[in-house]
């Protein structure tokens, strides 16, 4: 290997110790047809199962192998986060452990790269496997595509590629790893998409349920404001205040108005009256979550590592 390596492979495993190693021989076997120095990135995130000796096996056998070891199971967006944090390639290629991402597909992704693209996504049009996981996946691309303009079909496929200096490994928590493009498109950077096949599972299970789709929900909501106000909450909290506020003096004066033009009394509608108030607290509430917002934007960045890591090898 040259001691500059152009392509960091990042693959986050949770025990796949029966995917691992035919994993590995198959993104060997194709990294060694694209002719540029590479490493191969496996993040254990706290596999129980075997996985753990299966890397240190590969580690032994290939040089080009790196072993990320968390002590605990972090989930996939801090394995992602770590990987990224310690990848050496000018160019970081991700892909799952289950064996349904073909490394044989490498190639398009590169090729979209030299292009001139920053950031290229897989698209998994074929294969998609279980129609109550894809309906939910399709609905879920569907709303993200529309709230953020973007061109992209699948916002779920973890067969991605992109220029190092896209992604601060500080900014993937939580499920954003899925907002991975839209992360991208805010910071200005050139996107592409290209069609990968999904291929089957032959070994273990999924990881994903039904709380997948709540938590990227959650998750959605969590990037729709990061990437419109994330440098100007109080433009949001500050909308929300003005509106609830005015609508509460609006109707306090029109029940005012009422009690003097038509002698009609406000305690003949409590409700009404209560109801207006509290409008008018709660948009005070909003202005000042806005302020605070602001002053800790000012003071702080985010930067704290959600997860423990055991040992590099």
């Amino acid at each position: 290997m040259d001691a500059r390596v152009e392509i960091s492979i990042v693959i986050p495993v949770f025990n796949e110790v029966r995917n691992v190693f035919p994993l590995y021989q198959r993104v060997k076997s194709e990294a060694d047809k694209l002719k540029r120095s590479y490493e191969i990135v496996f993040v254990n995130d706290g596999s129980n199962d075997g996985t753990e000796e299966e890397l240190r096996k590969l580690k032994q056998l290939d040089p080009a192998v790196r072993c990320i070891m968390f002590r605990n199971n972090f989930q996939k967006a801090a394995a992602y986060s770590a990987g990224f944090r310690h990848a050496e390639g000018d160019i970081i290629i991700t892909m799952d452990g289950d064996l349904q991402d073909d490394p044989a597909e490498m190639g398009k992704f590169l090729a979209k790269l030299e292009e001139g693209y920053d950031y290229v996504t897989g698209w998994k049009y074929k294969g998609k496997g279980n129609p109550y996981r894809a309906w939910p996946s399709k609905f879920f691309n569907f709303i993200v595509k529309r709230a953020n303009k973007l061109d992209i079909h699948d916002f779920n496929c973890p067969f991605k590629a992109f220029r190092r200096e896209v992604i601060d490994p500080t900014e993937v928590y939580g499920e954003l790893y899925r907002f991975l493009p839209v992360i991208a498109k805010r910071k200005g950077f050139r996107l592409a998409e290209v069609k990968v096949e999904n291929l089957p599972r032959v070994h273990g299970v999924s990881k994903y349920g039904f709380e997948r789709f709540l938590r990227g929900l959650f998750d959605f909501l969590t990037m729709y404001f990061l990437t419109r106000y994330y440098k100007r909450p109080l433009h949001f909290f500050g909308s929300l205040g003005f509106l609830l506020a005015s609508l509460g003096s609006t109707v306090i004066v029109g029940l005012y108005l009422i009690k003097f033009v038509f002698g009609i009394p406000i305690r003949n509608t409590p409700f009404l009256f209560v109801l207006s108030v509290l409008s008018i607290v709660t948009g005070i509430q909003f202005f000042s979550i806005g302020l605070v917002s602001e002053l800790m934007i000012s003071l702080q960045k985010r930067s704290e590592e959600h997860y423990l890591i055991k040992e590099i090898l």
